[in-house]
């Protein structure tokens, strides 16, 4: 089976929908209320430096191809955006919890271990079911952490109820939601450091002015 332009093009016309149609809620009480995404980016990133500015950390968690982002922006919060930041997806600390405790409390007993009043979650999950997301949410919230959610699927999944601030992709095909997640997070550094302004502090541009100011 041959792949034709039109799927091609209509491919990455879904894409960029699912990226700008991404609901954001803010937990207020028992109700949610939604902002745009600007607004849940402006959020995310005041929580985040409120938590850095108190000697907190945002810590990351996700399955499979969200493990890999929760590592990935982990490295890059804390590196590039000035937030500090953690992954608990190193593996031989999970193959010993799996064996230990079971599947379901991998992440949970991480947050127990690590997490202070005043850290933030960062729940990622395609499906916004995962039992494992949500026992880790749990435990957050025992040591007061505030939680921030990215989930896809169903819109009244658990994990997209939890969280004090949550971003919703409307789709269940998995690889358009993680691709979305990570498009979403990368925006949230990127525009952190300023991109599409003058002052924009993203790697590359400053890279590109360094090399301008030479030449």
């Amino acid at each position: 089976m041959s792949v034709t332009e039109k799927q091609v093009t209509r491919y990455f016309e879904v894409m960029n929908s699912l990226a700008t149609n991404t609901a954001v809620t803010v937990a207020e009480g028992s109700d949610d209320k939604s902002v745009g995404l600007a607004e849940g980016i402006n959020q995310f990133l005041t929580i985040g430096r409120d938590a850095h500015g108190r000697d907190r950390k945002l810590i990351l968690i996700g399955n499979g191809g969200s493990a890999s982002m929760a590592v990935h922006f982990a490295l890059d919060f804390s590196k590039n955006a000035g937030i500090r930041a953690i992954s608990v997806n190193d593996g031989a600390m999970l193959t010993a919890l799996v064996n230990d405790i079971g599947p379901e409390a991998m992440f949970a007993k991480q947050v127990d271990f690590y997490a202070q009043p005043g850290d933030v979650l960062i729940a990622i999950s395609s499906s916004g079911s995962s039992p494992n997301i949500l026992a880790a949410v749990a435990a957050a919230r025992e040591k007061d952490c505030s939680v921030i959610t990215f989930s896809g699927f169903d819109p009244e999944n658990p994990l997209r109820r939890a969280g004090d601030l949550n971003f919703h992709v409307p789709a269940d095909d998995y690889g358009f939601v993680e691709v979305t997640h990570t498009a979403l997070i990368h925006a949230i550094l990127d525009l952190s450091l300023g991109w599409g302004t003058d002052d924009d502090r993203n790697p590359s541009a400053l890279k590109r002015r360094g090399a301008t100011s030479k030449s």
